[in-house]
């Protein structure tokens, strides 16, 4: 099944889940989602990538127009599969650029236009979801990608340190999928993800008590442990202190 319609999401907030992908894209307005837990808006500079059997909610934000595409992967060529498996392998808000919501304005109108025309339809949308393809994760062959952004990766880590980081979270920061970001992030950094937030959590921790009187039991909590425990039993066997040795030291 490949369907791509225009419609504007009411304000009422729903919820539901199907067993198609679905790509959500604004013409005009916004809306809310929320797909999988991970909240997050779509309007014209970002899109809404939701996987199939995903749990999500979603409401419209005043007036708005939405061009929305479902996909089933039942029958589609293996190219084509090869390319929805990527896009829509965790859920995504996606940043769009200019060129692509122009390409997204004229989709919009083509479909405002001729959209009972099922193949015009399909063809549009593949596009669509080709071009998007192509800024998430460029050519997959012979193609190096570029550098990671780790300014930009620990800037968002530092912003969310109090609470659980996900791999996919930091992935979709840097715009690649959690597979491709983790063997990225590792060739370049020389540590996975975890083990990358973890040196990054016990390095504030430890700035934390070397600089500030807070109880050792919020320094745990600001730096996303568990609990005081948690954080003594890291700092111990990574760094071979306890918070108390950590914080007399001059």
């Amino acid at each position: 099944m490949f369907k791509a319609r225009l419609l504007r999401l009411d304000d009422q907030a729903h919820e539901h889940t199907h067993d198609h992908h679905q790509l959500v894209l604004s013409l005009a307005g916004r809306a809310e989602f929320e797909v999988n837990g991970r909240g997050g808006e779509v309007c014209r500079m970002r899109a809404c990538l939701v996987p199939g059997d995903a749990d999500h909610q979603f409401a419209g934000m005043g007036d708005n127009r939405m061009l929305i595409i479902d996909l089933d992967e039942q029958g589609t060529p293996d190219a084509d599969l090869a390319l929805l498996t990527h896009l829509f392998e965790t859920p995504r808000y996606p940043q769009l650029d200019a060129d692509f919501q122009n390409l997204l304005s004229y989709a919009g109108a083509e479909l405002e236009r001729y959209g009972s025309d099922p193949m015009l339809a399909r063809s549009l949308g593949g596009v669509l979801l080709r071009a998007l393809h192509l800024r998430l994760f460029g050519e997959q062959t012979g193609r190096t990608p570029g550098p990671l952004d780790m300014e930009r990766i620990d800037r968002y880590i530092l912003e969310h340190l109090a609470r659980r980081i996900s791999v996919a979270e930091l992935a979709q920061e840097a715009c690649l999928s959690p597979s491709h970001f983790h063997a990225q992030f590792k060739d370049s950094v020389g540590l996975t993800p975890h083990q990358y937030l973890l040196k990054t959590r016990l390095d504030r921790a430890a700035r934390l008590l070397r600089e500030s009187p807070l109880p050792l039991v919020r320094i745990a909590e600001e730096c996303g442990f568990s609990s005081q425990s948690a954080l003594t039993t890291a700092m111990r066997r990574y760094l071979g202190l306890t918070p108390k040795r950590l914080r007399g030291a001059e």
